[in-house]
Order: C-alpha cells, then structure tokens, then sequence
C-alpha cells in the first residue's frame, strides 16, 4: 500500500458504530477496506460499493471475517469498472461525507458514503503471509514482482 496511505492520520472507528449513527462521524477521516460490488461512474465522479472487510495489520480486508454491510466511495476519478471489478479487494483513505441511497433488489437502503483521498487496488493474486500445515503443506510467503508492485504471495515448499 503507498505510503501516504499508511501514513494519513485517520481515525479507528467501527463500521457498525459509523452506520448506527452515520451523522455523528461526518468529515472524519477514516480507513476502510472492503470489496468491490459496483461501480457507477457519473460525468464528474465515480461511485464505488463495496462489502465493509475490517482490515488486518498491513490494511489488507480481511475477507476470512464476515462482512459487515455496505458502503459508498465517491472518487473524484474514473474508475474504469473493467479495473474495479466486482470482486476486487480495495483500501481507501476517504472522509465520512455522510450517508446514501442504495437498491439492493427491491429495498432500499442508506450506507456509508466516503469521499476518497486514495483508493489501493490489491493485486489480484494478494495472499497475507502465513503458514498451513494441513494436507502436509507449507505454505511460505515471498515477494513476486508485477510492474511497478511488489506483493506477498505463496508457494509450495517442495517448489521454490
């Protein structure tokens, strides 16, 4: 994740507290991460839904948890949605801007909405670094090159 992202000084607060009372965190920076259901991009901004993951210690979601509900980020940017496919894993520095309307099949719902500072798209083949002993497999992390991004993945210990 770029630095400045790690570095921004936002504020720990729970989704659930954020979507109990969405007014009382407005204009509260925050980092969330999540994945992407949907993009809508409008002449002048983008809209991004995605799942609310809680992020584990290097901001990756953690999507082995449930998700906790949905949640909006408006981006001054295109997000081409061929990019920000559904089922992509995100992190964003954004500003709670209050809350929006969502139709989930015939209900109509209010979620989260998040002006973003910076939007991170893990890399599609993203694995956190850990150790599986089942099946006689161990698994150990390693850094692949991709472009201009370094990320974790894994390889068989009978394969290096």
């Amino acid at each position: 994740m770029p630095q400045a992202m790690r570095d921004a000084h936002v504020v720990d607060i729970p989704y659930t507290q954020v979507s109990q009372n969405i007014d009382s965190h407005k204009d509260v920076l925050v980092r969330w991460g999540g994945v992407i259901i949907d993009v809508e991009n409008k002449e002048n901004f983008s809209l991004l839904q995605a799942l609310f993951y809680p992020l584990n210690y290097s901001s990756h979601p953690r999507v082995d948890k449930p998700n906790e509900g949905r949640f909006v980020i408006k981006s001054a940017e295109f997000l081409d949605p061929m990019i920000y496919a559904k089922g992509r894993e995100i992190t964003v520095v954004g500003t709670l801007d209050g809350d929006i309307e969502r139709t989930i099949g015939k209900k109509v719902i209010r979620v989260p909405l998040l002006t973003s500072a910076d939007i991170y798209l893990w890399p599609k083949h993203y694995h956190n670094d850990y150790y599986s002993y089942s099946h006689g497999y161990t698994y150990r992390p390693y850094f692949e090159y991709y472009g201009d991004d370094f990320y974790w993945g894994r390889h068989h210990s009978g394969y290096w």
